[in-house]
């Protein structure tokens, strides 16, 4: 099955205002954010990347445009609302030391499945709802592409949390233990019986993700002992 590549939009003038933006609309890049996206050509070079599908918001939009700049061919991002960021309800737009006051930020630090924001969505929707897109997402491309086809999702935080936590077999309670930094990328292999975490919030050069289509010595089942590493 094809390799996801999740790209964490770029830092935010909300991220560096220290706001919960959620769906807010109109926020974008800001300069360090802008240099993070222009340099996420560049770390994806010589990967063979077949498709690009985005949250509809305007940060992870803004992150993908230099890579659809520098790789026409790509053509412009398929967008999906499932890959948007949570919809955090009565949250949203408020500071985040201010909300680290709230009752609720307990549950959401140390029982995310019980965590439903007001007004919002739970974790548990969140979680739901992306998994189920990106194992779609995934379905599509491995009949359109081949079994080992590459692809990215420029999408948001918390999200790719909840998708790592799911490919790792981690319960959703756990997803505040994982990390991912603006413009990081976190890359699954998935597989008939088991998906694979290649990388996590990886910030520097991607190159060694290139599909080895006969890297595994047994199908889909692990190496025993760990991987060998690239190929001269």
């Amino acid at each position: 099955m094809p390799t996801l590549l999740l790209v964490r939009h770029g830092r935010s003038t909300a991220n560096s205002a220290g706001i919960l933006a959620g769906w807010t609309p109109g926020v974008g890049l800001d300069d360090t954010g802008r240099a993070q996206a222009a340099a996420l050509p560049g770390r994806l070079d010589g990967l063979p990347l077949v498709r690009l599908v985005s949250s509809p918001l305007e940060r992870c939009r803004q992150t993908l445009e230099p890579l659809v700049a520098a790789r026409p061919e790509l053509g412009p991002p398929d967008l999906d609302e499932r890959l948007g960021e949570c919809h955090y309800g009565d949250w949203t737009g408020r500071p985040l030391s201010e909300l680290a006051e709230e009752p609720l930020w307990r549950t959401v630090q140390d029982h995310a499945s019980g965590a439903a924001f007001p007004g919002g969505e739970s974790l548990r929707t969140l979680s739901h709802r992306t998994v189920d897109a990106v194992r779609e997402w995934n379905g599509k491309i491995s009949v359109e592409y081949g079994p080992d086809a590459l692809w990215a999702v420029a999408t948001h935080g918390d999200v790719i949390k909840a998708i790592v936590a799911d490919a790792l077999g981690l319960h959703l309670d756990h997803f505040q233990r994982i990390s991912v930094e603006p413009c990081s990328v976190t890359a699954i292999r998935y597989t008939p019986n088991r998906p694979y975490l290649l990388r996590l919030g990886d910030t520097g050069a991607l190159a060694s993700l290139a599909p080895r289509p006969h890297g595994r010595s047994a199908g889909d089942d692990a190496v025993v002992g760990g991987e060998t590493g690239t190929t001269a």
